[in-house]
């Protein structure tokens, strides 16, 4: 059932940080509710990059909240588009991914993506279909749409056209195509971060261009993470992934900067405007910080492990990180004859990606990082043998019990 305009303009805006533009929102809304006929929402994604966190579900969970009001959610997956490269925010062009690349890394994405979206009521659709059956007159048309002035309005073109940084023709196509899968579904509203707004303009460009009526633009803002300055990055190590662990999804959500705890509120759950409100309020009345998180951490925790995994997190997280106990359920691995000692134990720890290296956890002892049945460890204890059922700690989140 269809809420009327008014209410859906609260939910469909919150956190959002450019919408363009508003006012037609609004006749679309209306119109939306009056025929009840749901809105075409599109979301792009080029599958580049497969590991989700909470800043790439941004977009995703505003697109949830539009799919919960009853509107058509389409993902547009880039098999086409990913083979040439989104060059957005490089300094240099993007290496283009292999047909292999995309199907691979789009089978990944679907197990990510409906972790956040009903499945059965969203439409996944390969941009590949349209594309590829356009001819040279048809592309040639498509370019006739668009000045290179315009091109070079674009910051990370015009960029490495004053440095002298080249610009291949074929990356000029990229926004054209994006745009173009506008064209193709009829989309009455796409959603993106910052980064995307030259792209998700062109959609409505091109739509105007073809006769369409055009496209609302939403654009979301980025997400810092967990160090509250940079934008979230795996490769930061700043990151919440969405397929983590419950209990290091609840943990790493209790890490987040007290300045970002409403960000987070409007950014990375569907709590309605109102509630979000409510909880300013109560931070700006001095409640403690500490306790609105834990609200937060199993909010968003539950959002992709479900209720019950949610309250064992958070069982987790009292016992190892308040009072500083041994948690129940914690890994297990399994030791053989050439297990004996600690050092012997190191190459399993990497396998199991606990560690990176042997040098990091001779590091990670040093600095008193490590603990084995809570006793801190020493780098002379690494020829020390290791019983069945020992717990070794490492860091402040890492638990894991060895059996034999």
């Amino acid at each position: 059932m269809f809420l009327v305009p008014e209410e859906q303009l609260p939910i469909i805006l919150k956190g959002v940080q450019t919408v363009v533009d508003e006012r037609e929102l609004k006749d679309k809304l209306q119109y939306s509710y009056d025929t009840r006929k749901p809105l075409i929402v599109k979301l792009g994604l080029d599958p580049s990059a497969p590991d989700i966190h909470l800043g790439h579900a941004v977009v995703l969970r505003k697109m949830k909240q539009l799919q919960d009001l009853g509107h058509q959610i389409v993902i547009i997956i880039g098999d086409f588009t990913g083979r040439i490269g989104d060059p957005t925010g490089k300094s240099k062009g993007r290496a283009a991914l292999s047909s292999e690349q995309v199907k691979e890394n789009a089978k990944t994405y679907y197990n990510q993506i409906f972790k956040i979206l009903d499945e059965n009521k969203t439409i996944v659709r390969f941009n590949s279909e349209w594309l590829s059956a356009l001819n040279f007159e048809d592309v040639i048309q498509l370019a006739s749409s668009i000045s290179v002035a315009r091109m070079l309005e674009r910051d990370d073109f015009q960029k490495r056209y004053k440095n002298e940084v080249p610009i291949s023709l074929h990356e000029f196509f990229y926004p054209l195509m994006q745009g173009y899968d506008s064209v193709e579904i009829k989309a009455d509203i796409e959603l993106g971060g910052t980064d995307q707004t030259f792209n998700i303009l062109m959609g409505r460009q091109l739509q105007k261009h073809f006769g369409l009526e055009k496209q609302i633009a939403l654009f979301m803002p980025l997400l810092e993470g967990l160090d509250g300055i940079e934008k979230m990055s795996k490769s930061l190590g700043n990151y919440i992934g969405v397929n983590e662990a419950p209990e290091v999804m609840f943990k790493k959500v209790m890490e987040v900067p007290d300045s970002l705890i409403i960000k987070y509120f409007e950014l990375a759950t569907d709590e309605h405007p109102s509630r979000i409100g409510k909880t300013q309020e109560r931070l700006e009345q001095g409640e403690n910080p500490r306790d609105i998180k834990l609200e937060l951490a199993e909010i968003i925790t539950t959002l992709y492990h479900g209720e019950e995994e949610a309250e064992k997190a958070f069982d987790f997280f009292k016992t190892a990180f308040q009072k500083r106990e041994i948690p129940e359920n914690i890994p297990m691995l399994t030791l053989t004859l050439e297990h004996q000692t600690l050092e012997q134990v190191i190459p399993l720890l990497i396998e199991n990606q606990l560690v990176k290296s042997k040098s990091e956890f001779i590091r990670l002892i040093s600095q008193n990082g490590v603990s084995l049945n809570q006793q801190k460890l020493r780098k002379e204890d690494l020829v020390n043998v290791i019983q069945s059922k020992d717990v070794l700690q490492i860091g402040k989140k890492r638990f894991i019990q060895f059996m034999r």
